[in-house]
């Protein structure tokens, strides 16, 4: 998935615990790591919102975006 989660690494920089970060967005830890490790289809605009004020940072600071790499065809030939 092109979009890359960077929780942990704001949780290192603030020396803060999943489970205390669940706790204080008020999201089970379960529920938490789901987001965190990338395996999350969505994400409610109040959750961000929540993690952006407890880890006092942006959005962006916790999403980004990578394109996937191109996936060259199996035989080597260019097609179209």
């Amino acid at each position: 998935m092109p979009i890359t989660v960077d929780i942990d690494v704001i949780l290192a920089k603030r020396k803060m615990s999943v489970g205390e970060l669940a706790e204080r967005v008020g999201i089970t830890p379960a529920n938490l790591a789901v987001l965190k490790n990338g395996r999350a289809k969505a994400v409610r605009f109040s959750t961000l919102a929540a993690l952006c004020e407890v880890l006092d940072c942006q959005p962006g600071d916790l999403l980004r975006w990578e394109p996937e790499p191109a996936v060259a065809p199996v035989d080597g030939l260019p097609r179209g």
